[in-house]
């Protein structure tokens, strides 16, 4: 990857994109948004977030489109990094959420590395419509207390972006998850399947309320949106040789569900999933590795039958 070039894609959106994304998008070529999160410690551990970041960009590329890394360096919003870039978020330990934008833009933030809502939000403002994350964000169990739900949500419900994700994090509440996706107006879709996956497994036990199962339809979906700035959620189970039981990931998040007790907001994501590696020995890793790459593939599949 050549340096970065600098862009004003409107007079309050200063991005700096790299010359590969920005030669895609001016020539009208397909690109696909990634949450730098997940390929930071906080979203797995190193070695593992270095691995996720190479085959997640693979994946992207060997299905023709061009993988945009989303990240905040030195107080600036980057969509697609230079390989020293890559390592600085690669060490990345802040969170940068869409309400924190504006705030890393003034505090000129060395590193944040963005969540599914920040990169959504940037995605949109850049022009690309396509964004693979592992699993996002949703209603945490307890929020008629505590009122937790992820921000993700939101975004996706007023960001005109699809989504790609192996449903939401398993340590959720799922059904609660979708009920407000539903209120929102976002469009679940199940992509060859007719159940809401629950990352680290294909089926959470409830129904997708729409399968599909072809690139275009998707894309159709976005196109004919009943809101303007409404996205649309692709879930993606997770490849059936990766997933881990039900029977061992329910006695695993009850343990690690437990253990996070006093743990709220940002901090939950990444305490609970720390918990379910060391639950797991480890076993956790290379699932996350999997449904990821599977996802970011299945991203990039519609982003090309996008331009077309």
């Amino acid at each position: 990857m050549t340096d970065n070039a600098e862009f004003v894609l409107s007079d309050s959106a200063e991005f700096v994109l790299s010359d590969d994304v920005a030669r895609a998008l001016g020539e009208g070529r397909a690109v696909v948004a990634l949450e730098s999160t997940i390929f930071s410690t906080l979203g797995l551990p190193a070695p593992a977030n270095a691995d996720a970041l190479a085959v997640c960009k693979q994946a992207v590329l060997d299905q023709g489109a061009t993988p945009a890394v989303a990240a905040i360096l030195d107080g600036r919003p980057h969509l697609g990094l230079t390989p020293d870039e890559e390592k600085r978020v690669l060490q990345g330990t802040r969170k940068v959420a869409e309400r924190d934008l504006p705030v890393a833009r003034a505090q000129k933030w060395d590193v944040g590395v963005t969540t599914v809502s920040a990169t959504v939000a940037l995605a949109h403002a850049a022009g690309i419509s396509v964004f693979a994350t592992g699993g996002i964000g949703g209603v945490h169990r307890g929020s008629e207390i505590t009122g937790d739900i992820s921000a993700d949500l939101d975004a996706i419900a007023n960001h005109p972006v699809i989504t790609v994700s192996a449903g939401a994090k398993a340590f959720l509440d799922l059904p609660r998850t979708l009920e407000y996706l539903e209120t929102a107006g976002v469009p679940v879709l199940g992509w060859l399947h007719d159940w809401f996956p629950a990352f680290y497994t294909r089926s959470s036990g409830l129904p997708v309320p729409h399968r599909v199962e072809d690139e275009q339809t998707v894309c159709d979906v976005l196109r004919y949106r009943a809101r303007p700035n409404t996205g649309v959620l692709l879930t993606v189970p997770i490849p059936e040789a990766d997933e881990i039981p039900e029977s061992r990931i329910t006695a695993v998040l009850a343990a690690a569900l437990k253990a996070s007790a006093g743990v709220t907001g940002p901090a939950v994501t990444p305490y609970v999933l720390g918990r379910i590696e060391k639950e797991t020995d480890g076993e956790s890793i290379p699932a996350n590795l999997a449904l990821a790459r599977n996802n970011a593939a299945i991203a990039a599949r519609i982003a090309v039958a996008m331009t077309k």
